[in-house]
């Protein structure tokens, strides 16, 4: 046999090696490297203005800069007030965290303790108590972080978020549960998705935020964030509303029934279902930032208030909240605010998904447009306090609010951030997006724990182990093969030179 015969069996059996061992490397299943109870934790409160939420999120530990891995762990809810409600009250912020921050320490395993990294982020209901008495707000900020260092965590600090901040960071969040930055791909990669991201809708107990991508130029820059994620720029409008919020907008429109119907005794009001009575102090309406009366008023005095369940006299007050005057740009939602205009999904949470819910579960109306919006509202507003009772579930003392809270949310979604026929059906409204409670806190986890990298990243996969097996019984096979090939043709070159 010539030199130019074993090169070509050489060559053809190194080819033959290769093409069986990529197409075994292709072809194989995969599945996620498994290791039981090897993961990395972090804990987030959201300290919102009507309560505080403690979410515990972990991630496999061999895949941190991950994507798609982080997730919920469990979630705990702190009973009582925000941390904001406990201003004139002495260590109540701190003592409130107590119980459920114990139930972290169990949830999340001792020899993970010191490394798991804990926020506090602060959302509205601090933003108003930082206006209105700022010394308060550091005092309740300090007694909080002080308290959370004496756990077996690595405390990382207690901050009050921005507005705008609180906007990104629930866009973030939102993006990350879909999977819209990145996508498991061909043979083991994770790649860019392709995917457009979806807009993101708060509505929270003082604020509420709207947050999207746009290719319009943004008139103001505060209202500009660029993001840079995974190696893919996101240019987002993200605009926050202080006193927009569930419980801050009913602070507002009791106020303004005050003052418009010009009594501190006994009231009318049309958003509060037929049948319907309470007494309350005055002194719990006007001790907001959101709230401005210019006469005095005896906070200790009792308002008498009676309920007429009046659709269009509630949507009369309500309208009133907004201001749609005076925009000095090209275009504005409400309140001199610009706002390009909405393209794309939409994610709606937090109140704004109770409300849709509710709204479905009394009416039975399917909510995909604004007409049944409207419909829906319209039909809780005409309900007797008696017939909520009957068809509603969850918290009696929340019934009283939804006609005008569902108002809200139409007048703000509709006329506000100008949703129409077309592009509202283009919105979800959801609680959770693969287990995970939907918010600002796991993005903010993600920002801080540097989960979220700035360049491209990717995961590998791991063969099963009965496919290394055979992959190496066929090396060890392929190279016998080639070796005897060798031998054979060696042998043959010595017994044609003898002869």
């Amino acid at each position: 046999m010539g030199k130019q015969e074993q090169c070509q069996i050489i060559a053809a059996t190194a080819a033959l090696f290769l093409a069986i061992g990529g197409i075994l490397l292709v072809v194989i299943p995969t599945k996620d490297i498994k290791e039981p109870a090897q993961f990395m934790y972090g804990i987030v409160l959201d300290a919102g203005s009507s309560h505080t939420g403690i979410f515990i999120y972990k991630w496999p530990a061999n895949k941190e800069n991950g994507t798609g891995i982080v997730s919920q762990h469990t979630e705990c809810h702190v009973k009582g007030g925000g941390i904001s409600s406990y201003a004139d009250i002495r260590g109540g912020a701190a003592k409130s965290l107590q119980e459920c921050m114990e139930q972290a320490v169990q949830d999340i395993p001792k020899s993970k303790h010191k490394l798991t990294p804990l926020y506090l982020g602060a959302t509205a209901g601090m933003r108003l108590l930082n206006i209105s008495k700022p010394k308060e707000s550091g005092e309740i900020l300090k007694e909080v972080g002080d308290k959370l260092k004496t756990y077996p965590f690595s405390f990382k600090g207690a901050t009050i978020l921005s507005g705008q901040d609180e906007g990104a960071y629930g866009w973030v969040t939102v993006n990350y549960l879909l999977e819209n930055y990145v996508k498991y791909g061909f043979v083991g990669h994770w790649l860019s998705s392709g995917r457009p991201t979806v807009g993101a809708l708060d509505f929270g107990g003082a604020s509420t935020q709207i947050t999207f991508v746009t290719k319009e130029t943004v008139e103001n820059k505060d209202n500009q964030m660029k993001l840079r994620l995974y190696g893919q720029d996101y240019m987002i409008y993200t605009q926050s509303f202080l006193c927009y919020g569930r419980d801050q907008v009913l602070h507002r429109l009791l106020a303004h029934l005050i003052m418009t119907q010009r009594t501190d005794i006994s009231i009318v009001h049309p958003c509060y279902p037929s049948g319907y009575n309470v007494s309350i102090k005055l002194g719990g309406v006007f001790d907001s930032p959101c709230v401005n009366r210019q006469t005095p008023y005896k906070p200790d005095a009792y308002l008498q208030i009676t309920g007429t369940g009046n659709y269009n006299q509630c949507l009369g007050n309500i309208s009133k909240l907004f201001s749609f005057n005076n925009c000095s740009y090209s275009k504005c939602s409400f309140d001199g605010v610009f706002q390009p205009n909405i393209t794309g999904n939409f994610m709606a949470f937090s109140a704004f998904y109770y409300t849709h819910n509710f709204l479905q579960e009394t009416t039975g109306i399917t909510i995909t447009s604004p007409i049944h919006l409207e419909n829906a509202a319209r039909a809780v507003c005409n309900m007797s306090f008696q017939e909520m009772e009957t068809k509603a579930l969850g918290k009696p003392e929340l019934l009283k609010d939804y006609c005008a809270v569902s108002i809200f949310v139409k007048e703000l979604l509709i006329k506000g951030y100008g949703f129409d026929d077309v592009s509202f059906p283009h919105i979800t409204f959801q609680k959770n997006a693969g287990g995970t409670s939907v918010g600002w806190s796991l993005g903010y986890m993600l920002t801080f724990s540097n989960l979220l990298p700035a360049e491209d990243t990717f995961m590998s996969k791991a063969l099963r182990s009965g496919a290394w097996h055979a992959l190496i019984a066929l090396f060890s096979l392929l190279l016998i093969t080639a070796v005897f090939f060798l031998l054979c043709a060696s042998c043959k070159k010595e017994t044609d030179g003898v002869v």
